[in-house]
């Protein structure tokens, strides 16, 4: 029995619904129906078990996001999927998920890289890049740049700070800044498409 990938998919999941500091390694060894010394013989600590959490969530979202891009018609269809399953993921995670990492775990809130952004990011540059190939976005806009731009504003928009979870809900922020920026780097065909979707 593969012990270690079973802990990491329930801690999963419990990280996820009750928060990071609220799972001890007692609460997932019952609720796995093991004992917490077979947890410790493969996790040396709750932070290395956490990385591995982060590193399998990454490699998961990383594979629906490839499967969801290749069954798309186009690009802007595959970015409307993406920000309808990230909306379902916000709403199925506990807001003590993120809080957690940002709070008490910032030497891991960049492992991977992009986890802290739910890695629905991370491959910016095909996006762009096929978009321009489809004529949905201009061919004047420099890709590394405009990357850089969309992985700021999705970072800008998970600051509690400027805008407060009581008053804002993150997957409305997210989509409403992505989309207005889409907007802004699209040829008419692409403006068309958006309106399209959004519509749907």
């Amino acid at each position: 029995m593969d012990y270690q990938q079973k802990i990491i998919e329930e801690a999963s999941v419990m990280f996820r619904t009750y928060g990071i500091r609220a799972v001890t390694m007692d609460m997932l060894a019952s609720s796995l129906g093991i004992s917490k010394r077979t947890i410790y013989e493969v996790f040396s600590d709750k932070d290395e078990l956490l990385k591995g959490v982060l590193k399998w969530m990454s490699q998961k979202q990383s594979e629906v996001m490839t499967k969801i891009f290749s069954e798309s018609e186009n690009v802007i269809e595959a970015i409307f999927k993406m920000l309808d399953l990230m909306s379902d993921h916000f709403q199925k995670m506990s807001p003590a998920f993120l809080m957690d990492i940002k709070r008490f775990h910032k030497g891991l809130a960049d492992y991977p890289a992009d986890v802290h952004d739910l890695p629905y990011y991370s491959n910016n540059s095909e996006i762009l890049t096929r978009g321009i190939k489809e004529g949905v976005f201009r061919d004047d806009i420099n890709i590394e740049i405009t990357n850089k731009c969309l992985l700021e504003v999705v970072r800008m928009s998970n600051d509690n700070e400027v805008f407060p979870p009581d008053n804002f809900l993150n997957k409305d922020v997210i989509r409403n800044f992505y989309i207005n920026y889409l907007r802004g780097i699209s040829t008419q065909k692409g403006l068309d498409l958006i309106n399209f979707y959004e519509k749907k």
